[in-house]
């Protein structure tokens, strides 16, 4: 019993020595609104949003910040222009991005290390205007 724990510690000082930048992202759907989630996409939503989140973990965070934001990559959201309410879990100064994750329907998410929590899956663009 004593080797498992000590191997759980090292596997996890070893990730935590590795910056965020190059680690793979995690995708966290804790905060997922009602209004804006899963339960309310179809089958291929449900099917492409899978599918980006396995092709997005298969990348650094670095990976992904250098990434086209209609590809692999993101943009920067204000939270001014969302017409949803901000989720009281999201602090004054953190950047909402979007990831596009069935054609050009954004998921819209904040990170926190490699850990993006995803807030809203936007599959009818009504969150915020798109141009």
């Amino acid at each position: 019993m004593n080797k498992r724990k000590s191997k759980k510690a090292t596997i996890a000082a070893r990730e935590s020595d590795v910056p965020p930048e190059q680690q793979p992202p995690l995708f966290s759907l804790r905060y997922l609104e009602k209004e804006y989630s899963l339960s309310n996409c179809n089958k291929d939503e449900k099917a492409a949003f899978a599918d980006t989140l396995h092709r997005l973990s298969q990348l650094s965070c670095r990976e992904i910040k250098l990434s086209h934001r209609h590809g692999l990559g993101y943009e920067k959201i204000g939270k001014n222009v969302i017409r949803a309410p901000i989720p009281s879990h999201v602090d004054e100064g953190t950047n909402l991005i979007a990831f596009r994750f069935c054609g050009k329907a954004p998921m819209v998410c904040y990170r926190i290390g490699a850990v993006f929590y995803i807030i809203w899956l936007d599959r009818d663009f009504t969150l915020y205007p798109h141009s």
